[in-house]
């Protein structure tokens, strides 16, 4: 098959990435599977555009065409939901070419809009359809509401709000979405009542469009609905979850003087919640003596802020907070032990000493390496919950790091995607046929 002819005209790439230059620019990108090596299979959503995966590494890059003018405006928008510290995928970079015998003006030239492709993640497809993973599915609800929460308060409007639109990680048992697509999106200082209550019509119609889709072009599992006021209702049921995400951290208090307390239980409150609070506001009721109470929240990444600096791990909200939990039961054995008080720096190092690096260690050894370490040991802490709840006693660590090895490899897949882009490949090919009609374009 014949196709235009087409030259690199300007290429932008941010430092740290590799500068792509080995890639078939002369061609569009729906041709590239057929001249690069580097193009990979990865779990997929729907795109309106033309979207390729291609592998450097342990790293995969997605590319998605569109008009220069477009990849431009998208690319800006997503450096500043980058620089808001909101949950998105990662720009890289943007290419324009020209086409041979077709002039067109520059902001209509097709472009390519580079992102980092989301290590682990899955699209929300492949939590509807693929067994092992049934679970996750009343979470995507929670996740979504979340997301559009964070979203929200840093001014981000969406305009586009779609379950293609979202990738979702495994956090700990829970999930973290995180936005793919900032095409019609704007940013904002703060968003008013009418442009949040305009996101959530927009994510309650597409959603619910989205589902019964989904029913429509492929075979679901039994207990799913397939009619359309069913999805509606899930759609709406992310609304309510919003809703009140939304009323408990703006939820304001009134103060008696006496009652400066209450100040730190509403920190630690939302801090439970997984939101920093980065400043707190005292005002004059009108009511006498009392004060009206506003915190004012900056991110919902508390306990990865904590687990990072003490320990430099990188993790998802959920798992760190979860991973904190243990450093605190191991602080508060050392203090039994020593019969003094002991710091959580100290307790977090022993704990990676004695605990993490070793339990890494060895599933390493005996599964291979994943790409999302956070999780596999949170997948392992959930495995010994287990494993001690039939028991009726704590079996320990390394009996459930035992028990979980076996189980894998009985049953593979339980643990995280391997960093092995081949291996992620090879996955996804094997799971293709169930993808029934659905049409072969990933989203970003």
């Amino acid at each position: 098959m014949s196709h235009p002819v087409r030259r690199l005209h300007s290429l932008h790439i941010r430092q740290g990435h590799p500068d792509f230059l080995d890639l078939p620019w002369e061609l569009p990108l729906e041709a590239w599977s057929e001249r690069s090596p580097r193009v990979v299979e990865v779990p997929r959503g729907l795109s309106r555009h033309v979207v390729v995966f291609l592998s450097y590494g342990a790293t995969i890059y997605a590319f998605k065409e569109t008009p220069a003018r477009v990849a431009q405006r998208e690319y800006d928008l997503l450096r500043g939901l980058e620089e808001r510290r909101l949950p998105s995928v990662v720009p890289v970079g943007l290419a324009v070419q020209t086409e041979a015998g077709h002039e067109s003006a520059p902001d209509d030239r097709p472009a390519m809009l580079i992102t980092q492709y989301l290590a682990s993640s899955l699209p929300y497809r492949a939590l509807f359809m693929h067994q092992g993973l049934e679970r996750y599915r009343s979470r995507l609800l929670d996740a979504m509401a979340g997301l559009l929460v964070r979203l929200h308060l840093g001014g981000f409007f969406w305009g586009d709000c779609s379950l293609s639109n979202v990738l979702f990680r495994r956090d700990a048992g829970e999930l973290q979405a995180y936005a793919v697509d900032a095409e019609t999106s704007e940013l904002h200082e703060q968003l008013s009542p009418g442009q949040r209550e305009m996101d959530l019509q927009i994510m309650e119609e597409n959603v619910a469009g989205g589902l019964a889709d989904l029913a429509a072009r492929v075979e679901l599992p039994e207990e799913l609905p397939t009619e359309l006021e069913a999805w509606q209702e899930t759609a709406n049921s992310i609304r309510q979850r919003y809703e009140r995400l939304w009323a408990e951290i703006n939820r304001e208090l009134i103060l008696q003087p006496h009652e400066s307390y209450r100040i730190h239980e509403r920190i630690r409150t939302l801090n439970d919640l997984g939101f920093s609070v980065g400043e707190v506001e005292l005002l004059a009721s009108g009511q006498g003596s009392q004060l009206r109470m506003r915190t004012i929240v900056t991110d919902r990444e508390y306990h990865r802020h904590q687990l990072h600096t003490l320990t430099g791990i990188v993790a998802e909200e959920r798992q760190a907070s979860l991973l904190l939990n243990e450093m605190q039961e191991m602080k508060a054995t050392l203090t039994r032990k020593l019969d003094r008080s002991v710091p959580l720096s100290v307790a977090a190092f022993r704990w990676m000493d004695e605990r993490f690096h070793p339990a890494l260690s060895q599933l390493q050894k005996d599964l291979g390496r994943a790409a999302d370490t956070a999780e596999l040991y949170c997948q392992v802490l959930e495995h010994k919950w287990f494993l001690s709840e039939r028991a009726k006693r704590d079996v320990g660590l390394d009996a459930a790091l035992q028990d979980y090895v076996t189980l894998n490899r009985k049953q593979p897949g339980i643990a995280p995607l391997l960093e092995d882009a081949a291996r992620a490949a090879e996955a996804s090919a094997e799971e293709a046929p169930a993808l029934g009609a659905l049409p072969p374009r990933p989203v970003t």
